[in-house]
């Protein structure tokens, strides 16, 4: 259970009623999974709170791991790690903006290059630093969302390099539909290597990465000797034929805080979605959208695990509370503990439920659930 700091010395420290369980060892088991099917270096991507994990934790048991890279979105996420004591390459996986990029050059983070302006001031804050700053060049080979088009790439490119205080020493893609497309993802790898050597030839770059998990697990990687790992860390594969060598990291838990029997013809929840139709032994569990849970599940046919089984979820998910059908668990009590999705209902299912992702279900999860790192492997006990 998690350590919880008390407010005063009078009362006692009431526990969480929603607290996620970050298992470190499974994310590790994850890492080991992502290098045996890739074989070169890594940039495990740990934007948005380590996909709502726990950031800085997440973030020290990677670095422990030798990795290349830590992948972030932007400059606050970079700081936070820094702050936490990890000094594990930081890599900016988007385009940035012109007010974040003197903190960007002053720490040394390095940053993809998507235009000729954006590397000019970045050469300029370097010169005025008297240092080089490592870059890589972001390529547009099908996403849209930021990079260099392919045209006219190698005068560009010419371009950069006589920025001499920048240091090209990389180059990455990204792909938008590897778990969908496996066509298009094809192109993608043959025309990522087509840029490269059109540009000089791999030797030209230290790193060349385009994959992120569904690529590093479905696909050649062909000239790539980086690949960037994110989903399949924290537990999911976004190709489910790979989904059994993964291992469950978070556990998103809940208990159970009223028991009751309500009679047939009793409404369950706001607008009455659901009314019973007999005598039903209704449990409140404290948990809600307010917490993340996705309350478009509300009658899908989602379940909670108790007491080793599942139990329907009852009318429309609120934003504190959800209501489960336990009839037919007479030996669930207030104050059990709820599976709200983990090893025994996957929060893919959920997802599906919900008709979203798993990133957003994993990334939803908001401040008020306290996250409770725990790690056998290395002897820490649950924080």
């Amino acid at each position: 259970m998690a350590k919880v700091t008390p407010v005063n010395d009078t009362y006692p420290v009431s526990p969480p009623r929603a607290w996620a369980e970050i298992d470190l060892d499974a994310l590790r088991k994850n890492l080991g999974v992502a290098r045996a099917a890739f074989g070169g270096d890594l940039m495990a991507v740990v934007k948005a709170g380590a996909y709502g994990h726990g950031l800085e934790e997440v973030a020290r048991a990677l670095a422990a791991e030798n990795i290349a890279f830590l992948g972030v979105a932007n400059v606050g996420e970079a700081r936070r790690i820094r702050m936490a004591g990890v000094e594990t390459r930081i890599y900016l996986l988007g385009a940035t903006w012109s007010e974040e990029r003197e903190e960007i050059v002053a720490r040394d983070w390095t940053p993809c290059i998507s235009s000729i302006d954006e590397a000019e001031q970045f050469n300029r804050l370097a010169a005025a630093r008297g240092k080089r700053l490592k870059v890589h060049l972001a390529v547009d080979t099908g996403m849209g969302r930021g990079g260099f088009v392919a045209d006219h790439l190698p005068e560009k490119l010419a371009q950069l390099e006589r920025l001499k205080h920048l240091e090209i020493e990389g180059i990455g893609s990204h792909l938008p539909s590897a778990d969908e497309d496996v066509e298009f993802t094809l192109q993608q790898f043959d025309r990522f290597h087509s840029i490269i050597q059109d540009l000089g030839g791999p030797a030209r770059f230290q790193w060349l990465h385009l994959s992120n998990s569904a690529g590093l697990l479905g696909y050649d990687p062909g000239l790539c000797n980086l690949s960037r790992p994110g989903l399949m860390l924290y537990g999911i594969s976004p190709l489910p034929a790979f989904q059994g060598r993964l291992a469950t990291v978070m556990t998103l838990k809940s208990r159970v805080t009223l028991v009751r029997t309500l009679p047939a013809g009793h409404g369950i929840s706001y607008g009455r979605q659901f009314v019973t139709t007999r005598p039903t032994r209704v449990a409140t569990i404290g948990i809600g959208y307010g917490d993340g849970y996705p309350r478009h599940v509300s009658g899908t046919g989602a379940d909670v695990w108790i007491r080793g089984r599942r139990f329907p979820i009852l009318g429309r998910v609120t934003m504190d509370q959800m209501m489960v059908d336990v009839t037919a668990g007479a030996d669930v009590i207030e104050g059990d503990e709820v599976e709200i999705f983990g090893a025994n209902i996957s929060v893919a299912e959920i997802a599906a439920k919900a008709s979203t992702v798993v990133w957003e279900i994993f990334t939803g999860i908001t401040p008020r659930v306290l996250r409770c790192h725990h790690s056998v492997e290395s002897g820490h006990p649950p924080s």
